[in-house]
Order: C-alpha cells, then structure tokens, then sequence
C-alpha cells in the first residue's frame, strides 16, 4: 500500500524514471536489440492514440457552453509571438550557423511550440479552470499554425515547403490531435450519457494515461539526447538553458494570470510545451539536433509540474488537518 501510495503522489516522476531506464535497458543491453527495434515501432503508433484518449477524456469534462477567450488568452499568445519573433531576429541579424544557430533554433522550438494538450488536466488537478485552459489550448495551436510558416522561411529561405502548405499541414496534424477527441466527447456527453457517466466515474483517468504517454515520450526524449551526435558540453548548455527558459516561462505566464485572476492557468498555458510537436517542427524544418532543446524542456516542465502538484497535495492535507472555523 505504501508503495501504491508513493506512485499516486509522484506519478509523473515515476514515468519519466520508468522510460528513462526501460530506454537504457533496450538500447544497451545486446540480447534486447531486435525488441527494441520491434517495440519501437509499435510505441511510435500507438502514442498518438494515447494523446487521443487523454484529450478526449479531459474534453468530457469541459462544459463546451463556457469556451471562449479570456484576456489572459491574448497576452500570453503575444509574449509566445514576440519571444519567437526575438530568437529569428537573431539568428538572421548575426548569420548564425553552426552551433550557435542549433543553440538558437533549439531554445525558438521552445517556445514557438503550442501548449500542451496535456497542460489541462495538470491545471484541472491544480484547481484551475479547465474549460479555459482548453480554449487557450486551440488558440496556441492556431498561433504556432501561423508562426511556423512564417518564421522559418525567414531562418532558411531554402525550405521547400511554402505558406499555406505549411499551415495546412500544421493544421492538419492540430485538427487531428485536438478536433477530433473534442467532437468525439461532446457525442458521448450530450447523446451517450450513460458511458459519459462511466467515465466521469473513474477517478484521474486522463491524468494516468498521461503519464503513460509520458514513459514513452521520456524514453524517446532520452533516445533523441544519446543519438545527439555532438558533444557532451553543448548538450548541457542547451539542457540549462531550457530549463532557464522553462523557469522563465512558467514564471512570466503566472505574472500575467495574476493581473487576471487566472494564475494557475496562465502559468501552465506558457509553461507547458506540446514538446512533442516542438520536436516535430525542429525535425521538419530545423536542424534535427535542434530537437534536444524540447526534448529537454519536457523533463523539466514535468518536474516543474510535480512540484506544483506536490505543493497543492500539500495544501490540501494542511486544510484537511486544520480544524474548520465553524467547529
């Protein structure tokens, strides 16, 4: 029970530890080789699905009546417009190549990237409001939609891939990830309320797929930094300094929701990375070593996550302790 206890309240710690060593494990272990190689595979398609059930467990929950922007919404997007138009200025103003420009697009991927999809039900846990974040959650993907063809082009005028196909294909992997399981949960909750009902009735379940989909993405992120390709001391300098940007991000998000009573939610809109689409974009249209910058950031938005939640479980069990003012 102890042990039970233990992974309830450190679930996200324990995934990212669990698909760091199932990694190693597969990679260095000769024996496992044709498995790993096997599994893969497999993991590369079912990850997805993953993201799908999680988006469309947590839309159940939303009431679709209340989503809508907020002014937190716009704020947050201008400082993810802005910040990404500062990191092309630089790597166009000083014609960066080589590492310095990796180091650069590393950090834009960072920050260009939407929010994360899963960045709801971190919020819905910490006792933000659900609906918004959801609402936010489109709108940055909206934006990174925008961006990426924008700005890109500007870093390497060489890139095939114009404009509107460019949109139209971040737009179609958006519709794919987001549309879809929202459609698919407003169905079951207005027409199948029974099943909804089910699956109201299970508690955390979005929140434990999650970290699911997180052992898997932990082990890829640990598979892209060990493939890197470079040295050690360039991998730690993009490493720190995604978690310096990571901090910087959570922090700036949480200042501007507090101007608009939405403090947990801001700072989780602008903290929390859909990394795994960061990675996408850095593999499309960047140099692929790029990658390490998100791949690193996902470890530390999800430390940055469970101290939060620790802190709120924390709160919590003090409430639950303190006699009531009433008694």
């Amino acid at each position: 029970m102890n042990i039970i206890h233990f992974l309830k309240n450190w679930t996200l710690p324990a995934a990212m530890v669990t698909g760091t060593v199932v990694y190693l494990i597969f990679a260095y272990v000769p024996f496992l080789e044709s498995a790993a190689i096997f599994f893969d595979h497999i993991l590369d398609y079912i990850f997805p699905w993953f993201m799908f059930l999680i988006l469309f467990v947590t839309f159940c929950k939303i009431d679709f009546r209340k989503m809508r922007p907020r002014k937190w919404h716009m704020w947050v997007s201008l400082f993810q417009i802005v910040v990404s138009f500062l990191f092309v200025w630089v790597i166009v103003h000083h014609r960066m190549e080589g590492n310095s420009r990796i180091f650069i697009e590393s950090l834009l991927t960072c920050v260009i990237g939407p929010g994360a999809a899963a960045a709801a039900i971190v919020t819905d846990k910490l006792g933000g409001n659900l609906t918004s974040m959801t609402t936010f959650t489109f709108i940055s993907n909206f934006v990174t939609a925008l961006l990426v063809p924008i700005c890109f082009p500007l870093i390497d005028p060489d890139i095939s891939m114009g404009f509107w196909a460019s949109f139209l294909l971040i737009l179609y992997k958006v519709c794919s990830i987001l549309v879809l399981p929202m459609i698919l949960a407003y169905i079951v909750k207005h027409y199948m309320k029974r099943f909804h009902q089910f699956i109201l009735s299970v508690p955390d379940l979005s929140y434990y797929l999650w970290a699911c989909s997180l052992t898997i993405v932990t082990g890829t992120t640990v598979k892209h930094i060990c493939h890197a390709g470079t040295t050690v001391g360039f991998l730690m300098l993009i490493a720190v300094s995604s978690l310096v940007l990571c901090i910087i991000q959570f922090v700036v998000g949480r200042a501007i929701g507090s101007r608009h009573n939405a403090v947990i939610d801001a700072g989780q809109a602008l903290g929390q990375k859909n990394t795994a689409f960061a990675i996408w974009i850095a593999y499309t249209y960047l140099n692929p070593l790029s990658s390490v910058g998100p791949g690193c950031y996902i470890l530390w938005q999800n430390i940055v996550n469970s101290i939060e939640l620790w802190e709120k479980r924390k709160k919590d069990e003090q409430k639950a302790k303190s006699p009531s003012k009433n008694s």
